[in-house]
């Protein structure tokens, strides 16, 4: 049902807002996620996501590029318009893109200008799971705390994402999305890096 629907996209939005206020919160939007069934190669909160994100305004790619369904179906649900990687407000990276890929869709994402800093784009990436796999920290710029994160494909991102964010205030916010229904925000401004081995 649209109510439900639109009720929901409402709680998930207001969950990954908490995400985003504490940066390394991990958010549960599984229940939100379910009733979306789309069809295509993305994740349920790939998709949850994409509806929260997304207007008329936005403009939005979907990698790799063969994922034409996952496309079509944020275009459709949205209104958004799919644009090149280069000029995508949005940039969802599938489950199934390689290394390369998602290299590529780093370096091609905006990351805003001296005098604009605000013109970047958000890449949604999705992994398997975010409670279990690689450990890594996260260190906000402003402040000495260290959070510790599991994130089954931090060896596809993680340093092409601190090579495209180094310099002050430009870069790129990362959302990554697992398979569960999990969403972690990781804004431009923290530092990700391996955790020390124990």
């Amino acid at each position: 049902m649209v109510t439900d629907l639109v009720h929901d996209v409402q709680v998930a939005y207001r969950k990954l807002i908490d995400s985003m206020s504490r940066p390394g919160t991990i958010s549960d939007i599984r229940y939100e996620a379910k009733i979306i069934n789309n069809d295509t190669e993305s994740f349920s909160s790939t998709s949850m996501l994409a509806l929260m994100l997304l207007n008329r305004e936005a403009t939005f790619s979907v990698l790799p590029s063969c994922a034409e369904k996952a496309a079509e179906w944020i275009g459709n649900q949205t209104r958004a318009k799919w644009v090149k990687p280069e000029k995508a407000d949005f940039l969802f990276v599938l489950a199934s893109a390689e290394k390369a890929q998602v290299e590529e869709a780093i370096a091609l994402a905006k990351a805003g200008t001296s005098g604009n800093p605000y013109d970047s784009a958000v890449l949604i990436l999705e992994t398997d799971y975010l409670s279990l796999g690689k450990e890594v920290n996260l260190i906000e710029s402003d402040d000495k705390e260290e959070r510790l994160i599991r994130v089954s494909n931090a060896d596809l991102w993680m340093d092409s994402r601190e090579e495209k964010n180094k310099e002050r205030s430009l870069g790129i916010d990362f959302i990554l999305a697992d398979s569960f229904g999990y969403i972690l925000y990781l804004p431009k401004n923290v530092k990700v890096r391996e955790a020390a081995a124990v």
